[in-house]
């Protein structure tokens, strides 16, 4: 985004292709365990936004716009998209999401919000419950996780080794989880390329961000596929 509330808004990708490979891209789906887990690990903090039924009215007639479909509910997430935040800390990430006012971007309703937060002191905060949508990326709020990092570019993140290892093992958990494959790991400059995507308003079809181009993707992938597989 550019100034949190654009940098989150992560929005857009319009494409039928894959995510672009890496070196660990071209891994498949990897296996849904038996049983999904009840709740978050122990590490990842809960600080939640407001997020109640008049939210989750505006995040429905939202999906309606701009998918086809009347839903507030993530049912089955398919992906997961990265952020860069354009902030410096987790509680100014937190203060743009918190007002449910139109985004300053595209004026839209509800606000924009990620599901999760990486600080650059390692601390993974949960902002949102992975069971609702949140506007993090246009075209892809249907069936995306949003992770967002504290910092105003790329190297910011792939720099600094607490906060990249904080957000592989948070990426690595939740792809454990919902099954979704390092492919399907991206970064919201990736967006417009993904296999996923669904936009129904013309005007946003190319709509996109410059967080997490692929180049720096490429450098997370290869991390990702390097912590190793779930456990079985």
């Amino acid at each position: 985004m550019k100034r949190v509330a654009v940098a989150v808004l992560a929005v857009t990708l319009m494409a039928v292709m894959p995510a672009a490979s890496s070196a660990g891209s071209t891994s498949g789906p990897v296996a849904r365990p038996a049983v999904a887990p009840a709740k978050v690990p122990g590490w990842v903090h809960q600080r939640f936004i407001p997020f109640g039924a008049k939210r989750k009215h505006q995040m429905a007639r939202y999906s309606l716009r701009h998918y086809g479909v009347r839903a507030w509910r993530l049912k089955h997430p398919r992906q997961i998209v990265e952020h860069v935040a354009v902030a410096s800390t987790v509680g100014q990430v937190i203060h743009s999401f918190v007002p449910d006012r139109s985004d300053p971007e595209f004026h839209e309703l509800p606000n924009v919000c990620s599901h999760f937060v990486v600080s650059s002191q390692g601390r993974v905060v949960q902002l949102v419950p992975l069971g609702i949508r949140c506007r993090h990326t246009v075209g892809l709020n249907h069936v995306a996780i949003g992770i967002e990092h504290t910092g105003y570019r790329d190297g910011d993140v792939l720099g600094n080794r607490r906060q990249l290892r904080a957000s592989v093992r948070l990426t690595k958990w939740l792809r454990c989880r919902f099954g979704i494959a390092i492919g399907d790991v991206i970064g919201h400059n990736e967006s417009l390329s993904s296999r996923f995507h669904r936009e129904l308003v013309p005007s946003m079809k190319n709509q996109t961000h410059g967080d997490f181009r692929h180049a720096s993707m490429r450098r997370y992938r290869k991390a990702l596929h390097d912590a190793g597989r779930c456990p079985r």
